[in-house]
């Protein structure tokens, strides 16, 4: 997908979708941004063809989310040498430890050593960790075109006002949630920045994903302590496997949630994605009413 206007002066290229639209936010008809992965990629094992790379030619700037989530990004570098800067906009933002499925069953070596396996990728699901990235990409879009700085930078002040809002929504929604059942049962660990910021106890269930199924002794420890901590709904992800989640909820009391929203893919906007978790979560987890 491309997005360009006649009068755009930055030539662009983004690698994950929430990052898109936040550069057409920051940039406005002042900025092209080449989207090489689109609404329904997968970040996670995205590689551009060589069709695509060649509408990338131009660009002076990509944007990628860093922290080890791109595993093509070594590669990237070789072929865009010199010749383009690629920002990892996650690179200075705060992280935390994690474990994602993607990366379980990868060897670390020479080429891949910038896919770090110790931290969470998953920033975005702080609106802090959003917030501060608004001000990363005004910063480097103001370097590539020094004269539009004042644009960038008024338009970044506006989208963080949003997100200051958004932030105060969420929280007076989360707020419903008594503390005692903020435990938040994912399919696997892509939500810790979200529990991080809102108080809620992360269980991750490891291993149950597209790519790989656990046996019958490791559904019946995850029951345990899923049981344990009294946890009373899984959240699925959409486009994952549900039917190995509904195994778990089977005759468990366990309530299979509505699926979340993991990578940005499938929506629109950065604030349809958090108002689509944040609702799912809260309508799960809120205790109910008896008339």
């Amino acid at each position: 997908m491309v997005a360009c206007t006649a009068s755009a002066q930055v030539k662009t290229v983004s690698l994950h979708p929430l990052l898109t639209e936040l550069i057409q936010q920051i940039g406005g008809d002042q900025v092209t941004v080449i989207d090489l992965i689109g609404k329904t990629g997968d970040p996670h094992h995205f590689e551009p063809s060589a069709e695509q790379l060649k509408s990338t030619q131009g660009a002076t700037v990509y944007f990628v989310s860093g922290k080890g989530l791109e595993s093509y990004l070594p590669s990237l570098r070789n072929i865009v040498g010199s010749g383009a800067k690629i920002v990892e906009v996650g690179a200075t933002l705060p992280s935390i430890e994690g474990s994602c499925s993607h990366c379980e069953h990868e060897v670390e070596s020479a080429e891949t050593a910038e896919h770090h396996h110790s931290i969470d990728p998953h920033w975005w699901h702080s609106i802090d960790n959003f917030r501060r990235a608004t001000t990363v990409i005004a910063a480097e879009l103001s370097i590539a075109a020094p004269a539009q700085r004042a644009r960038f930078e008024k338009n970044a002040s506006a989208y963080r006002t949003r997100l200051d809002d958004l932030d105060r929504w969420a929280r007076k929604e989360i707020a419903k949630i008594p503390k005692e059942n903020r435990h938040l049962a994912t399919a696997h660990d892509a939500f810790g920045y979200l529990c991080k910021d809102y108080q809620f106890t992360s269980f991750p269930v490891q291993g149950i994903n597209r790519e790989q199924a656990p046996g019958t002794a490791e559904l019946a420890a995850l029951l345990k302590e899923l049981r344990d901590h009294q946890v009373s709904a899984i959240f699925p992800e959409k486009e994952s496997n549900h039917k190995i989640l509904a195994t778990l909820t089977k005759d468990t009391g366990i309530t299979l949630a509505e699926a979340l929203i993991a990578d940005g893919t499938n929506v629109d906007t950065y604030e349809e994605m958090i108002r689509h978790n944040i609702s799912a979560i809260v309508k799960a987890l809120t205790p109910r009413t008896t008339p």
